[in-house]
């Protein structure tokens, strides 16, 4: 029994053992595999703090880079030399390769590959900012790249870009610490069974050994990582002090930015103060030398007539057509000057170009001569535009006329139409949309570009003194800007020059009728001998020369100087029709007319008189007769008779009383 005792107690001491050995084993098995497990851990730790510093390097190196490029940019509008450009596109250049770089740094990691995704996504929109200013400056226009980089300095583009970038940092600093503390976690767990297992160092020594060797290695490692972590740290440290060091020194450059565009725009502005005096100058001496002659030729034909009074009625009658002359050249240029500075009253219609074109051939053919060859190409299926149809004609035969003294009087011109669709800018300041464009072209010696440079300045001409006003262009100017369109020019020198005048679409169906002081006859004039007529004019003398030719064409005017009186006549008689002109004070004419039409039930005629539309005036005198001064007696008989002629269904009630009488 002892035996069988003791062989059991034999086994149960060798069991124990084995037990106990199994026991360590697995004691020292779970124990490497902690260490493993707490290493890999590390391990990954240290990778993450590594990718971690190595991001934030890459955002400041990209948030640097910016500011690099943005700061060469804002050198590059002011100066425009190409070496600055180029620094502007390298550091541009150099930011995008970093966010690429700092994309493949953060892959795998989602919330950042999105966050990434939006910093490419900013930086091309800073880029297509910038870079209008960029090709603005590289064209050599200044002043639109200083507007353009003014505007993306406005941008909140920058900021979101700084915000993106910052966000990426923070969440990649968030990250290490999560990992650090795990690493933490894992150390203090792999210190405690790291004390159980030297517990248990007598039993398993080789084991215990084991162990120590991979806690001294461990420990290595983990002092290694501190080492290694001080040091990213401290050059971190360094890294932020030199970003600080660049911050300041792009925060001076961007002062002195600022110091060098006020410094600049007031420069810039005192030489559009002296421009502007310079083209006054010239405008007043240019208007000064064409009225001194024309008034020359005014006030020698009066003077003469009156010396000639009792001498021949043929050289009476000589002096005053001369004086006549000088007057009407003079209203003519004054129209001009309107037309220019778009102030010409201008009284839109619906104009199909084609028909109208296409009229004027015999005009064309006595104005130029048999020596040029006019050649008309009308587009088919032209669109309506809604322009004065006589200025547009004034506009072609002044076009016409410039085109036969380019060509010596011999040669070729063409006359042709088009639909076109422009973009913005696309010519000169041209809105977007559809436009007819009228073109005409000659075969004459062409324009230098210095000339036509300045083809559209008032006074400005190549042509010998006497031959023309320099007022051509700048009038044909003025009138598609008025009429909401545009001029372009194209001209090379020996093979001829074609100006384009376009003229936006339009679907607007109503028209109105002018009269000015050339306006061709049209239908028979009606005469309404003795009707009353209601005159509204504040320049005394204009209204007395007014009630002599209306008393001269057998009708009964009545004069007033404001719409004040006017009222109160219109109030005690009746009137078959109110002359009134434009522009007065207190009361315009619009605004009498409108005032008489609403408060009192009467049908009367209406016949404005003007020499100046202000802006928006122009829509109020629409489905009314218009009479342009100065005017001679028969333009105002021919207006008068069309204004009646608009109530010729119905007998003027003075001229039935007078008729019953």
């Amino acid at each position: 029994m002892i035996g069988d005792g003791e062989e059991v107690r034999f086994d149960w001491r060798r069991g124990g053992a084995a037990g106990v050995g199994l026991l360590a084993a697995l004691i020292l098995l779970s124990m490497v595999i902690l260490v493993k497990f707490t290493n890999d851990n590390r391990e990954r730790a240290l990778n993450a703090e590594r990718r971690a510093y190595d991001v934030a390097l890459v955002v400041r190196n990209v948030s640097s880079n910016i500011s690099r490029a943005e700061a060469a940019l804002g050198r590059f509008v002011l100066d425009e030399r190409k070496e600055t450009g180029a620094i502007y596109s390298s550091d541009w250049e150099l930011a995008g390769y970093q966010i690429t770089q700092l994309a493949r740094l953060i892959r795998g990691n989602d919330a950042q590959e999105r966050r990434v995704q939006e910093l490419q996504s900013l930086y091309r929109q800073r880029g297509e900012e910038l870079a209008l200013a960029a090709r603005a400056a590289l064209a050599g226009q200044d002043q639109s790249g200083i507007s353009y980089f003014y505007q993306a300095g406005r941008s909140d583009t920058l900021t979101k870009l700084d915000s993106k970038l910052n966000e990426i940092i923070v969440s990649e600093r968030g990250s290490l610490r999560e990992r650090i503390e795990q690493s933490q976690i894992f150390s203090a767990e792999a210190d405690r069974f790291t004390d159980y297992l030297s517990w248990l160092g007598g039993i398993v020594a080789v084991g215990a050994v084991f162990l120590g060797v991979i806690a001294v290695q461990a420990l290595r490692q983990n002092a290694q990582s501190r080492r290694d972590a001080e040091n990213e740290a401290e050059r971190a440290e360094v890294l932020e002090l030199a970003v600080r060091d660049r911050t300041q020194e792009l925060w001076e450059a961007n002062q002195a930015l600022k110091a060098e565009a006020a410094e600049r725009e007031a420069a810039e502005a005192q030489l559009r103060q002296v421009q502007k005096m310079e083209a006054v100058g010239q405008l007043t001496g240019g208007i000064a030398h064409d009225f001194n002659n024309m008034l020359a030729v005014v006030v020698g034909g009066i003077d003469l007539a009156q010396r000639r009074l009792n001498g021949p009625r043929r050289e009476v009658l000589m002096h005053l057509q001369n004086a006549m002359e000088g007057a009407t050249r003079a209203a003519a240029l004054t129209r001009r000057l309107l037309s220019f500075a778009r102030s010409e009253p201008l009284l839109p219609e619906r104009v199909d170009s084609t028909d109208l074109i296409g009229g004027m051939s015999d005009l064309l053919d006595r104005t130029l001569g048999e020596r040029v060859k006019v050649e008309i190409d009308l587009g088919r299926e032209t669109w309506p535009i809604y322009v004065d149809a006589h200025q547009l004609e004034n506009a072609i035969v002044n076009l016409a006329v410039n085109a036969r003294d380019a060509m010596d009087g011999q040669g070729l011109l063409r006359i042709a139409t088009e639909n076109v669709s422009l973009a913005a800018n696309e010519v000169g300041d041209v809105r977007a949309g559809e436009y007819v464009r009228i073109s005409v072209t000659d075969t004459g010696c062409g324009m230098p570009p210095e000339v036509l440079e300045r083809a559209f300045e008032p006074f400005f001409t190549t042509k010998p003194v006497g031959k023309g006003t320099g007022l051509g262009l700048s009038q044909i100017f003025g009138f598609a800007h008025q009429s909401g369109g545009e001029v372009g020019i194209e001209s090379q020198v020996g093979r001829g020059t074609t100006v384009s005048i376009y003229l936006p679409r339009t679907e607007v169906a109503a028209s109105v009728r002018v009269h000015p002081a050339v306006q061709r006859a049209a239908d028979a004039e009606i005469r309404v001998p003795g009707a009353r007529i209601l005159l509204v004019e504040d320049d005394p003398r204009v209204r007395t020369a007014t009630v002599g030719a209306l008393e001269d064409l057998d009708y009964d005017p009545v004069a007033c100087s404001s719409g004040a009186e006017a009222i109160e006549i219109f109030q005690a008689q009746e009137f078959d029709l109110v002359i009134t002109d434009v522009i007065m004070p207190e009361m315009t004419g619009p605004e009498l007319i409108r005032h008489l039409k609403s408060s009192y039930d009467r049908d009367f005629a209406v016949l404005f008189v003007t020499g100046y539309v202000g802006e928006g005036e122009s829509d109020e005198l629409r489905g009314y007769e218009l009479l342009r001064k100065p005017f001679t007696v028969g333009a105002l008989a021919s207006a008068v008779s069309s204004a009646l002629g608009r109530i010729a269904s119905e007998l003027p009630r003075s001229s039935a009383a007078a008729a019953k009488g």
